[in-house]
């Protein structure tokens, strides 16, 4: 059988003020498009499906729209828990109508899911934080081990430990229990979950820039070798970049957010993963391109004419740009980059060192007036650059405001 496997969607987010909406709805027709065309037998979305407890309302319409397209007419399931930037109550709302488009939402840990059926799948064992499905089309069941996001307050309340509990001892051991209980070789058997989870022998990735941060000290990593062995396949949600934090063997896998969503994922390809599975056998997976979204760019120049020349050839992108200098950035150059490209996020004016005008002023002298302050202040912010004329006759009209 074929499962898609896609996450981090943060449908709502937006770059500073810049909404990333219209990108967003395209990337979700094409994730649509290619379980399609891949003639995916299941999708799992593991967490962040968006970007805030409290959505825009576009972003939780696109939400709904996408997951409905992607049953294919309830043919396919589809399985969407909630990540560290998700309400897990707001996922679980709409649980009773969605079950019925074949779509399944888990918004906290050790949920149980109701028995059920419709026409493309049944859903025919259940126990807390596991389900077992069995679709029309496959002669064999899936067993998905489901794991939401899970803080400390989450653990106490949904596994009942101590305080001092760690999340890694409690979830390996939780996750066992259900292998052991329900996993065989007559079945797929399938962990999917949102966390921060590396290799113990392996460099420990970032989080994304940006992004909530679920990793304090190493409390809450979660080593891959905690996982099952009779897991096949384990679908991982919360790091943005795509990545194996298992083996070849035993893969566990960052499919990727959809879009770059920071200036850290700038250059990064995005991804969902096509995931080939049979029972007792060895999956195989494959990255199948993401292509919709502007791409992020880090860009510095030192010349106002080559920056606007780059900017104005380069328009399907959102840039951070940095302008080198002698001198600070005039407005009205700062006018003409923006005139110039419509994605400019942020524009960081870098003053370059001059010799010989340094000036270390560490000594305040409060008897001077406060333009003489302030020019000392401009001064040891730019390198030694003096405040022109027009950049003081500012400063003097924010003076005459009442």
């Amino acid at each position: 059988m074929k499962i898609l496997h896609t996450a981090d969607w943060h449908l709502g987010k937006r770059l500073d003020s810049f909404s990333r909406m219209e990108e967003q709805v395209l990337v979700m027709d094409e994730i649509c498009q290619i379980a399609d065309q891949e003639q995916a037998d299941m999708v799992l979305v593991a967490g962040d499906l968006f970007d805030a407890f409290n959505p825009p309302t576009e972003a939780t319409e696109l939400l709904y729209r996408t997951l409905k397209r992607l049953t294919n007419g309830g043919k396919r399931p589809v399985i969407a828990i909630a990540g560290n930037h998700d309400s897990p109550a707001l996922i679980d709302a709409p649980d009773p109508l969605a079950k019925e488009c074949g779509i399944l939402l888990i918004g906290y840990p050790k949920a149980v899911i109701p028995l059920y059926s419709i026409e493309g799948f049944s859903v025919i064992r259940s126990a807390p934080g596991f389900i077992e499905l069995k679709l029309n089309h496959i002669p064999f069941p899936v067993r998905i081990l489901h794991t939401p996001y899970s803080n400390e307050a989450r653990l106490q309340e949904f596994f009942g430990t101590e305080k001092d509990a760690m999340l890694n001892q409690v979830l390996t051991r939780h996750w066992q229990e259900l292998a052991d209980t329900y996993c065989d070789e007559k079945g797929v058997n399938i962990l999917c979950t949102h966390l921060f989870m590396a290799r113990r022998d392996g460099v420990i990735p970032d989080e994304p820039e940006g992004e909530k941060p679920i990793r304090i000290g190493n409390a809450d990593l979660i080593f891959t070798e905690n996982i099952p062995g009779k897991i096949q396949y384990t679908a991982l949600g919360h790091l943005h970049n795509f990545q194996n934090s298992g083996s070849i063997q035993n893969p566990a896998i960052y499919a990727s957010s959809p879009l770059q969503y920071s200036f850290s994922e700038a250059g990064q390809q995005k991804y969902v993963v096509i995931t080939d599975i049979l029972p007792g056998q060895q999956a195989t997976w494959q990255p199948i391109n993401l292509t919709k979204g502007r791409k992020l760019i880090r860009k510095s120049f030192t010349d106002i004419d080559l920056a606007v020349q780059w900017l104005k050839s380069h328009p399907d992108t959102l840039i951070e740009l940095t302008i080198e200098s002698d001198s600070f950035l005039a407005a009205s150059d700062r006018q003409r980059l923006f005139r110039a490209h419509d994605g400019i996020i942020h524009i960081i004016p870098k003053v370059q060192h001059q010799p010989g005008k340094e000036e270390n002023i560490t000594d305040i002298d409060l008897s001077r007036d406060i333009r003489g302050l302030f020019a000392d202040y401009f001064k040891t912010k730019n390198n030694g650059q003096e405040p022109d004329e027009a950049i003081m006759q500012l400063f003097n009209e924010i003076l005459q405001l009442p």
